[in-house]
């Protein structure tokens, strides 16, 4: 299977469905799809690796590169669907500690700021009693 990034927009959060084998040879794609939403202006992104099969050290530099990009330039980068083999590459690596992964879409989408995560600061409401 070839490495493919879909691009698609949850409220202000872009989500980048990663598919395929991510290796040398096709290194850069995956920091093109980046770069291209960071000059968009979008710097709310979600990694969703739960189609990614295989990543080599080369899959390992873009996936650093990519984070390094989105954080220097102002932005959060997640991830979600991590793979037994992926997850154990990022053990392994020591990146697991840099990544914030999440279980599910849904939690990572309600993690990022401005995008209904209401429910982390309720508000609070003052009733004053009547003087009459």
């Amino acid at each position: 299977m070839n490495f493919s990034a879909r691009i698609r927009q949850v409220g202000k959060v872009s989500v980048v469905e990663v598919t395929g084998k991510l290796t040398s040879f096709e290194s850069g794609a995956l920091r093109n799809s980046i770069a291209r939403l960071l000059k968009e202006g979008r710097r709310q992104i979600l990694l969703n690796l739960s189609g990614l099969t295989y990543l080599d050290s080369s899959g390992i530099g873009d996936l650093v590169h990519t984070y390094m990009s989105v954080i220097k330039g102002g932005g959060e980068m997640k991830v979600v669907g991590l793979t037994d083999k992926v997850e154990e590459i990022l053990k392994i690596t020591q990146l697991y500690q840099v990544f914030q992964e999440f279980q599910d879409e849904d939690s990572a989408l309600m993690s990022f700021p401005g995008n209904g995560n209401k429910h982390k600061a309720p508000m609070l409401e003052i009733v004053r009693p009547n003087k009459n």
